[in-house]
């Protein structure tokens, strides 16, 4: 696992640890010195802690004239034993929802795991954005029913089967697409 790096090719637009609003502003990394773990297993320094034990992230992108970020997860999200959304809600999304962000892409890939409390954060986020929305994107098959199997598909929107080349287009296209994508979905409701 400590080889898996957040994704830097966006770089040249964003850098959370160089941006005032964010929650992870003046954070210094390195490059050498492997100190975070999940169950014993060393990851990348670049991950941002946020509270939980078993889950990192990385802000990739945040634009605040239209109120979107993109946030990419690695480990396993465990609400069971870690209550890993009441940290990700109170210290990071919390933040973002005070400085206009109403619109998350939640990159899941390298998510091993979902383990299932209750959905009352979810609900709380969900209400926090009234006129925004949550999309997951690239979450593995199994770790999408685990989430629905607690009705958090009713906060966030999972597309099982549904992987999007992120890296290939810049952040603002990403947006355009799933936004695009999110306002199809809510149509046919």
């Amino acid at each position: 696992m400590h080889t898996i790096e957040p994704y830097s090719g966006w770089r040249k637009h964003y850098i959370a640890s160089e941006d005032i609003k964010s929650p992870f502003f003046g954070r210094i990394y390195s490059e050498f010195e492997f100190t975070n773990t999940i169950y014993n297993y060393y990851i990348h320094p670049q991950w941002d802690e946020f509270g939980s034990e078993t889950l990192y992230l990385k802000i990739l992108y945040v634009d605040y004239n239209i109120g979107f970020t993109i946030i990419e997860f690695i480990g396993e999200w465990n609400d069971t034993l870690y209550n890993d959304i009441m940290y990700l809600k109170r210290e990071v999304i919390d933040h973002l929802i005070t400085n206009g962000i109403d619109k998350f892409i939640l990159i899941g890939e390298n998510v091993l795991n979902f383990h299932a409390s209750d959905d009352s954060y979810y609900e709380d986020w969900f209400s926090d954005i009234e006129n925004g929305w949550v999309f997951a994107v690239n979450f593995q098959d199994h770790v999408i029913e685990e989430f629905k199997s607690i009705g958090i598909d009713n906060y966030i929107v999972f597309v099982p089967g549904l992987n999007i080349n992120w890296r290939n287009h810049k952040p603002t296209k990403i947006y355009e697409a799933i936004n695009k994508t999110f306002l199809n979905k809510i149509s046919n409701i």
